[in-house]
């Protein structure tokens, strides 16, 4: 809830501020740097967690549970009745063959 409530604020100012376009944010870029608004930041992440949900609905909620709502490992597989380590699993990027150094 707290994600949307986020992203709506942040959509609804990008919208009055620039026509309501949003800002694409290339993959090669840091979207954390300073220099970036965080409202197409917050849209840009709102955008990665919907099609990641379309990817894997599961992978999603861990996703947004750990970093939105800042639940533990043994949290997050209580609140969706998996596993520690299938929580584990999802949280690494491992799992697609990739790491982030």
């Amino acid at each position: 809830m707290m994600r949307r409530t986020l992203a709506g604020y942040a959509r609804s100012r990008l919208y009055l501020k620039r026509g309501g376009e949003a800002q694409q944010v290339p993959f090669d870029e840091k979207p954390w740097s300073a220099d970036r608004d965080p409202g197409a930041v917050l849209i840009a992440l709102d955008d990665a967690l919907r099609d990641l949900a379309a990817f894997d609905e599961r992978m999603s909620q861990v996703v947004q549970l750990r970093f939105f709502g800042g639940f533990s490992i043994q949290e997050t597989a209580e609140a969706l009745s998996i596993s520690e380590r299938t929580v584990r699993r999802e949280w690494s990027p491992r799992k697609f063959g990739w790491c982030v150094s």
